[in-house]
């Protein structure tokens, strides 16, 4: 069974109220079994919700509590981004789930790369909280950028 973030699939939940859409994402899982899920909605935020990026490292630091997740705002969201994470651990879990395909660049699922933390657009290397997560518990992560390498 793959997860998929629900954003791909066109459900409107990223941060602005949009999707992110992928029609070649949807031709790829044509013929598999899948499951969709948004952690940052799992989690508690709304949709729209203030763009929120990683401080101080990426989402392994943010799981040992050596790094936390703040909106544009000033907020701390990280609370919200980690109870989003484990409940898409308990998801894979009770499904069955073996492989994820997230969207690359968010703070919740970027598998290579996240924003940097300064709300400039930079990007660094790194993974977001539940790309992480999922990966330390034996999931294999792949971004929305190379699923075809699955």
């Amino acid at each position: 069974m793959i997860l998929v973030s629900a954003c791909l699939l066109g459900e409107a939940c990223t941060y602005s109220g949009g999707d992110n859409f992928s029609s070649s994402l949807c031709a790829f899982l044509e013929d598999k079994k899948y499951i969709t899920c948004c952690p940052e909605q799992l989690g508690g935020l709304p949709t729209p919700r203030p763009p929120a990026e990683i401080q101080d490292g990426d989402g392994t630091k943010v799981l040992s509590q050596a790094a936390h997740v703040q909106n544009c705002c000033g907020q701390d969201v990280t609370e919200a981004f980690l109870s989003g994470a484990y409940a898409t651990l308990d998801i894979c879990r009770q499904k069955d789930v073996d492989t994820a395909i997230l969207k690359e660049g968010s703070p919740s699922c970027g598998v290579k790369r996240i924003y940097d933390g300064s709300f400039s657009r930079r990007k660094i290397t790194g993974q977001g909280v539940t790309a992480a997560l999922l990966a330390a518990n034996g999931i294999y992560v792949y971004s929305s950028e190379d699923f075809a390498d699955f």
